[in-house]
């Protein structure tokens, strides 16, 4: 039997999907689910009082401003109590069996951390895992993701092969992750210097320089109606962009951080 797991969904101002999203959970329960968490980053669209009336059995936290990404999941870890924790986006549908398969992958493996395959609305997958934040590395991932977006026969058979393949993996997104509670509070929680992006990545690193493994897995799929939230404010999501990209490289890469800083500058994009 899987061991019980409790959900944490960050919200700011995606109403809509977050209705979906738990009623794609409430779906979906099974006796693995122990509780659902929703941290509420101090959204104006009525998000809180929606959940409260329509989804009484979910716990919802109201903090009083937007506290970021990382942050808010941490308010979500420290009222958790079960043996797993899945962060999961609000703007993600989740089907019936994809958590107890993915569960299952994680404890078989021994990872410490799993993600699943993510595709979007029309079954087409995403690049949701990838190697560690480093020059050479973006520019891989830079590839994958241009290559996934492209509509070529060639690429789509590419993108559908490489997330079409168990693997051992530096990160998964945090848009769906799930992991051993224990070890992301022993590994010091997300770091909040990390408004929006690159705490996923930045959290999985801190596991696996415990030790622990991160797995990708395609044998559960989740719908990822990707980055919804973002997309009602983009000059926003492209400053803490920028911001917590200088942040990783400070913090990981400090050689190569002055050199972004120049990069942004020259772009019009200056970090500050």
């Amino acid at each position: 039997m899987n061991a019980a797991i409790d959900v944490i969904i960050v919200n700011h101002n995606t109403r809509e999907d977050l209705d979906r999203c738990l009623a794609s959970l409430g779906s979906a329960r099974g006796a693995a689910l122990a509780r659902i968490i929703v941290v509420d980053n101090a959204s104006t669209d009525g998000s809180v009082d929606a959940v409260r009336a329509g989804w009484p059995d979910v716990e919802v936290v109201p903090l009083v401003r937007n506290v970021g990404f990382g942050a808010a999941n941490n308010v979500g870890l420290r009222l958790a109590t079960a043996p797993l924790v899945l962060l999961l986006n609000s703007d993600t549908v989740v089907p019936a069996g994809a958590l107890e398969t993915l569960a299952a992958r994680k404890a078989e493996s021994g990872a410490v951390a799993a993600g699943p395959r993510l595709v979007d609305a029309g079954g087409r997958p995403e690049v949701s895992f990838g190697p560690m934040l480093s020059p050479l590395g973006e520019a891989r991932q830079w590839w994958r993701q241009r290559t996934a977006r492209s509509d070529a026969p060639r690429a789509r058979e590419t993108i559908r092969r490489l997330t079409g393949v168990e693997r051992t993996v530096d990160w998964v997104t945090g848009a769906c992750l799930l992991a051993d509670r224990q070890a992301v509070v022993d590994a010091g929680l997300f770091d909040e210097r990390f408004f929006l992006y690159e705490e996923d990545v930045d959290l999985c690193a801190a596991l696996r320089r415990r030790g622990g493994r991160i797995l990708f897995t395609p044998a559960a799929t989740v719908t990822h109606l990707r980055g919804r939230s973002a997309r009602t404010a983009p000059a926003a999501s492209r400053r803490h962009y920028d911001r917590s990209h200088v942040a990783f490289y400070e913090k990981h890469h400090p050689v190569w951080a002055p050199l972004l800083r120049l990069w942004l500058r020259l772009r019009g994009r200056p970090v500050r």
